[in-house]
Formats: C-alpha cells, sequence, structure tokens
C-alpha cells in the first residue's frame, strides 16, 4: 500500500463492504486516497457521530478523491465535499458498474445513453447512433480492488451470499491487486464449479475474517396493544 493509491471497495451500503480491509487499510494512515465505490461508508441514524466502512477513512481525511454512484446520509462525506476538501466525481449507478467491467475486461471505453442532456455529460464526447445521442465513458481500473466474500478456497475463488454480491464481482477483476475478506476459507474443490462468482486468477490474497454485522438503519414498529 502507498499514498495516492487508487482503491476500489465493493459493497452497497453496508452489505458486502470488506470492513477488515478498511480498518487495515485507516491502520497504517494510507493518504491521498481515490476510492471507487458506491458509496462511501454511512453514518448511523441511531448513533450521532459514528459511521461505517469507508467513512471511517473520511473521517480521518485520508480520501481525496471520490468515484461514486450514491452519497446518502453520508453527512461527512457531504460537508467535506460542500467545502472543497474532497473532489467527487458523480457517476450514475449502472454506468459505475459498468466503466468497472469495462476496466476488467481490457476495454478502454464505451458509449451510453445514460446522462445525456445533464450535467452527467459535460465535458464528454458524445456521438449519434440511430438518431440518439450517446456519451463516452472511460472504463475504471484499481492499484487495489477490495472485496468481501462468503466463501473463498485455496486457490482464490470466491462465492457471495446474495446481495453482498453486488460490486464485488465486477471489482474483483479491475484491481491491478485484488484482496479477499472471505467469511469462510475451504479447501481446493470444496467449492461448487457452477457456484463460483469470481474465479481464483482474478484474486491475489485472500484472508479469513468476521467483521461486526452492521446495521445501517434501524427501523422499529410501534407496537399496538387492543
Amino acid at each position: 500500500m502507498f499514498d495516492g493509491m487508487t482503491i476500489m471497495a465493493g459493497g452497497f451500503g453496508a452489505c458486502g463492504i470488506a470492513d477488515l480491509c478498511i480498518q487495515e487499510i485507516r491502520r497504517r494512515q494510507i493518504r491521498d486516497l481515490t476510492i471507487i465505490s458506491n458509496n462511501c461508508g454511512g453514518e448511523y441514524s441511531d448513533r450521532p457521530g459514528e459511521g461505517f466502512g469507508l467513512w471511517t477513512l473520511l473521517k480521518d481525511r485520508l480520501v481525496r478523491k471520490a468515484i461514486a454512484s450514491y452519497i446518502g446520509t453520508n453527512k461527512t462525506f457531504e460537508r467535506q465535499y460542500l467545502n472543497a476538501e474532497l473532489d467527487l466525481e458523480l457517476t450514475p449507478q449502472g454506468t459505475l458498474a459498468e466503466r468497472i467491467r469495462a476496466g476488467g475486461a481490457g476495454i478502454p471505453a464505451f458509449y451510453t445513453r445514460t446522462g445525456v442532456g445533464t450535467v452527467v455529460a459535460e465535458g464528454k464526447e458524445v456521438r449519434r447512433f440511430d438518431n440518439r445521442d450517446y456519451i463516452l465513458e472511460t472504463a475504471l481500473v484499481a492499484d487495489l480492488a477490495i472485496v468481501k466474500a462468503w466463501k473463498g478456497d485455496q486457490d482464490g475463488n470466491l462465492v457471495y451470499r446474495k446481495t453482498a454480491r453486488n460490486f464485488n464481482p465486477v471489482m474483483a477483476t479491475a484491481g491491478r491487486t485484488t484482496i479477499a475478506e472471505v467469511e469462510h476459507l475451504v479447501d481446493s474443490g470444496e467449492l461448487e464449479p457452477d457456484s463460483i462468482h469470481t474465479p481464483g486468477i482474478f484474486v491475489q490474497r485472500l484472508f479469513e475474517g468476521r467483521a461486526e454485522k452492521i446495521i445501517e438503519q434501524r427501523t422499529f414498529t410501534r407496537r399496538v396493544t387492543a
């Protein structure tokens, strides 16, 4: 790890985030980071001033730029951006996923209709296909991709659990180095081949670890009594 590196971080909200990897980055105080993620962590609705995931890197002012599709209720993210302390490249969610997928596939750029006629298109090449305008979006790659999987084997093959799959598979392909944080590390050959989501060829490092399960929004239903 080094200052100024670009990191892709899987996850959607609190689901499927490589929290132990994030904690290690924070412990090492790696600075001037460019973070590529759906969102940069979040803040707890019932614990003011406390947050989770990439929020901890923002709190320590380790992030220089974020390429993301969602800010949500992350007040630290919002405040740093409005105070010009953080560069933000806001990207539509589907476009973000495709930019990462393209980076992993070796495709340098692609055209999309998403964002045409909006601020998203500013400064980008526009071409017309079948009487419709499309904007050119460039691919994304990273020095490091940190992903969270449910199971992994000794060869680096990964299986994600349900919605924790989200951005993790495409990011695993687009990191020059990919580190997988897995809840269950099994022997080679134990995973059903047809169930593998990320082949081990894309994973350079992996370890077994179970972080605290995060509840992003606590919602309660008022009990009605007769």
